[in-house]
């Protein structure tokens, strides 16, 4: 008896969340600074007790897909290559056009082929002819494999749907999880189905809905009210016999597609009744918690106070500060000195470690000698609109590289230990402040530049979460401000999602579906 040859499934990424209101251009260096692998030492970083994205996540939608491939067995894995890039402003073009080529020429170097699995997030921006990079991404393998060969692709639950994103797509799954911790699960999951559907064992279709929404849900968390009885329908709905996966994106607000919004996408096996009934049950139940909005966020001193009052919190670990108006992992430049300010003027007593971006100071500083006091100016360097420049004076305490921000050091104010980054501070996990010497047990408050993912790394550390507002790239308000082809929610009432959603689809011609 023959032995079937193995199926050959080609495998990459792709991924960047763009910021639209950053004066901050993506460039390649980004994405090789952070994360560039590609052929062997890909699939390597992929293998069993290896990190995928070191200093990031271990094992990521890549590793996930790569595990699933093997368990089914059978299947030659043909690496590509892996390009992750900070959340931060457009791609220039050129960054645009130099990935496009990459990946258009790896998937013809890789010879015959029997599936294509990639790893995007969904919300990338870029300067010029094509602000949709993915969209370009993919119809350049449907260029290269054809129309029919399977191709399968994961996104982050903030990414923003299109025509132009979905058709390409016979697999489509988003993460499932606010905080993200399932990006390896939903790659084993995208594998799994590929491999079958290669194998001609399933017929998957799909449906969406595009809503006029662009926010909504309260904190949008999984775990909590009111987003979790959605996502507890989403998995009764996968539950059902021929449904394959069922994807929610919640958008990222601070994309600059006219047509922004939370999407849903439903893909079942061969029942296109099916997939278009489960998209407008979840369509329905995400259009259900738009009226429940992010909560309002405390101003700088307003905010301070109430982590001074949280005494218990304070005792017992500490209090994470959520920079609401700068948040790194959004996009944002980290270079927001408003919170500084406010910690110099009214945080006296409370023990502050906070960060802030400026490569020119770290530069001066980088071969300054430890216990040196010294006068700097940071902030104004990179977008003086928001993030007017504020003169400080400290002891030098530390000079480190770290992984992610590049070279930092440690500025000793006093109450405020403020660390100074080359890159965009991330500080996501408490080693953050440990690389410089700063043990987060011994804080009153720690400042984060992120949305959700630090609850999850400062689990053990943290006792309250306060958000607080100043000004800067990421205030939700200014997803308000954008011009849209629809009248979207909050901004505008919309009673109903459904004539915005035809248009998106391309089901009724524009000029029938448009608002003001």
């Amino acid at each position: 008896m023959t032995r079937a040859r193995p199926l050959r499934i080609a495998f990459g990424r792709i991924a960047q969340e763009t910021n639209a209101f950053s004066p901050v251009l993506s460039t390649l260096e980004d994405f090789t600074r952070l994360h560039w692998r590609e052929g062997q030492d890909l699939l390597r970083a992929c293998g069993p007790w290896r990190s995928e994205v070191p200093g990031l996540i271990r094992n990521a939608e890549l590793s996930g897909f790569v595990r699933a491939a093997r368990r089914a067995g059978g299947v030659e894995l043909v690496p590509l290559f892996s390009a992750w890039a900070m959340p931060s402003g457009p791609l220039t073009e050129a960054t645009y056009r130099e990935l496009l080529d990459r990946l258009r020429e790896g998937l013809r170097a890789a010879g015959p082929l029997d599936g294509v699995f990639l790893a995007l997030h969904g919300a990338m921006r870029a300067q010029g002819a094509e602000p949709e990079p993915e969209a370009g991404f993919l119809a350049a393998v449907r260029e290269v494999v054809g129309p029919d060969l399977p191709v399968a692709v994961t996104m982050d639950l903030h990414g923003h749907l299109t025509p132009a994103k979905v058709d390409p797509c016979t697999l489509l799954l988003a993460y499932r999880t606010n905080p993200h911790r399932d990006l390896c699960a939903v790659g084993a999951r995208a594998g799994e189905l590929l491999v079958r559907a290669a194998r001609g064992e399933l017929r998957p279709v799909s449906r969406w809905r595009s809503l006029p929404m662009l926010l909504g849900g309260g904190l949008t968390i999984d775990l909590f009210s009111p987003m979790r009885p959605v996502f507890r329908a989403m998995k009764a709905m996968e539950r059902r016999p021929g449904v394959l996966g069922v994807s929610l994106f919640m958008c990222h607000p601070f994309n600059d597609s006219p047509d922004l919004g939370w999407s849903v996408h439903v893909t079942t096996d061969g029942d296109p009744g099916l997939a278009e009934r489960l998209a407008d049950e979840l369509a329905e139940l995400a259009w259900g918690v738009r009226h429940q909005l992010p909560p309002a966020f405390l101003d700088p001193q307003a905010g301070i106070a109430e982590v001074r009052r949280a005494r218990l919190a304070r005792a017992l670990g500490t209090v994470c500060v959520v920079d609401v108006s700068d948040v790194v992992g959004a996009g944002s430049s980290g270079e927001n000195t408003n919170l500084l300010r406010a910690l110099l003027e009214h945080g006296q007593g409370l023990r502050s470690y906070l960060p802030v971006r400026a490569p020119e100071v770290v530069d001066r500083l980088w071969t300054a000698r430890l216990g040196e006091r010294v006068s700097v100016t940071v902030g104004g360097a990179i977008d003086p609109a928001h993030n007017p420049p504020v003169e400080v004076s400290g002891v030098l305490r530390a000079q480190r590289r770290t992984v992610s921000s590049g070279r930092a050091v440690l500025l000793d104010l006093g109450d405020v230990q403020l660390v100074l980054t080359e890159l965009p501070p991330l500080p996501l996990k408490p080693a953050f402040y440990g690389e410089l010497g700063l043990s987060c047990w011994k804080a009153d408050l720690v400042v984060v530049k992120n949305f959700f993912h630090y609850r999850i790394y400062f689990l053990a550390h943290n006792r309250k979460s306060v958000p607080i507002r100043t000004r800067g790239l990421t205030d939700l308000s200014l997803a308000l401000e954008r011009t849209y082809r629809d009248p979207v929610h909050p901004r505008d009432p919309v009673e109903d999602w459904r004539p915005a959603d035809q248009r998106r689809r391309g089901l009724v011609p524009a000029a029938a579906g448009a608002g003001a």
